[in-house]
């Protein structure tokens, strides 16, 4: 997959995203997780090159894709254009003060809103939670999966763009500062912790080897059933998910 003009805006990213398209096991496993949270009219803000958008559109969502960067979407729309579940491609920053003014035709215009890896990349990460429950209708559900663990912080987060990781709480805690009801907070993906410390903390690699995740996919099924006796305890990143509370005031 390439860019079909110039180099990348973010290298890292877009180097990590290639090598995690490998992934289809870990893939699924996302999209299993937070499946059961969409609904209707669906939202993904911060799409990259699309790794959960394929599963999302082939489970028949009605689906928006969306990224701040220009290259992105240029390759979403190559990739994913004809398909009949698709419903637009659009340049989306939620990292804007002005957002509303930005963005007055999507407010309150989806279901279910999604940010994957999106929420660590805005250093007001406050203002990103409170930009995404503006395109929520009421009711609707906001779902996140940032980086866990601040003892994990290192050259991949430098790399990556990421301001910090988080907990279970933090996340929490910064879903309901917004008016939004946290109906699940979670740990995922206990396993990674000890290949993302030693490659980015002791050899200080600038992104995950791609031999590491060759290996951890082909683990993913075992990973899986350890991570239901973890996810309530510590993981690589936190998945939640928060619904907009129908009194809410914009």
């Amino acid at each position: 997959m390439e860019i079909q003009s110039g180099q990348p805006s973010d290298p890292s990213g877009w180097e990590t995203l290639e090598l995690l398209s490998e992934a289809p096991a870990f893939n699924r496993w996302i999209f299993d997780r937070i499946s059961p949270f969409c609904k209707g009219d669906v939202l993904e803000a911060g799409s990259g090159i699309g790794n959960i958008s394929g599963p999302l559109l082939n489970h028949h969502f009605k689906l928006t894709v969306s990224d701040m960067r220009a290259e992105y979407c240029r390759l979403l729309k190559d990739k994913y254009s004809g398909n009949p579940d698709l419903q637009a491609v659009l340049q989306l920053d939620l990292s804007l003060p002005d957002f509303e003014t930005r963005y007055p035709g999507l407010l309150k215009g989806f279901d279910t809103v999604i940010a994957l890896n999106v929420v660590e990349h805005i250093q007001p990460d406050a203002l990103a939670i409170r930009n995404a429950a503006k395109l929520l209708r009421d009711k609707g559900n906001l779902i996140i999966l940032v980086p866990a663990g601040r003892y994990l912080f290192n050259r991949f987060d430098r790399e990556l763009g990421h301001y910090r990781r988080y907990s279970r709480k933090t996340v929490s805690s910064l879903l309901a500062n917004e008016g939004l009801k946290v109906l699940q907070s979670a740990y995922f993906n206990f396993a990674g912790i000890p290949g993302w410390w030693f490659s980015g903390s002791v050899l200080r690699k600038r992104i995950i080897p791609g031999s590491q995740i060759k290996i951890f996919e082909r683990l993913v099924p075992v990973f899986r059933i350890i991570d239901r006796c973890t996810k309530q305890i510590a993981g690589l990143s936190v998945i939640a998910v928060a619904a907009k509370q129908s009194m809410r005031n914009d």
